[in-house]
C-alpha cells in the first residue's frame, strides 16, 4: 500500500470514529429523541453514493471509510425508529 492510501485510511478512520460517541450515547441512554432523523437519512444516502463511488475508482481508503461510515450512519438510524420518541425524565430543580 502507498503511503498517499495509508494515508487516506488513516483520515478515514478518523472521520468514521467522529460517528462512534453518538452511537454509543445513543446505546446506552435508549434515547434517540434528540437525534436529527434528515441529518442520518442525508447522511446515509451521501454515504452509500460515496462508496459506489468509491468502488468504480477501485479506491481502498474510500470503500474503507464509507463502509464504516455506512455501519454507523444504519445504526443510528435503526436506534433512532426505536428510541426515537422515548424521552428519559429530567430532574427539575425547585
Amino acid at each position: 500500500m502507498e503511503p498517499i492510501e495509508v494515508l487516506g485510511m488513516v483520515a478515514g478512520s478518523i472521520s468514521a470514529i467522529t460517528f462512534l460517541p453518538q452511537v454509543i450515547k445513543t446505546w446506552r441512554t435508549k434515547s434517540a429523541a434528540d437525534i436529527s432523523l434528515l441529518m442520518f437519512t442525508f447522511a446515509t444516502i451521501s454515504v452509500i453514493l460515496w462508496l459506489v463511488y468509491g468502488i468504480a475508482k477501485k479506491s481502498v481508503p474510500i470503500i474503507y471509510t464509507n463502509s464504516m461510515v455506512l455501519l454507523f450512519s444504519l445504526i443510528m438510524l435503526y436506534f433512532k425508529f426505536r428510541y426515537g420518541k422515548q424521552q428519559i425524565p429530567v430532574a427539575h430543580e425547585a
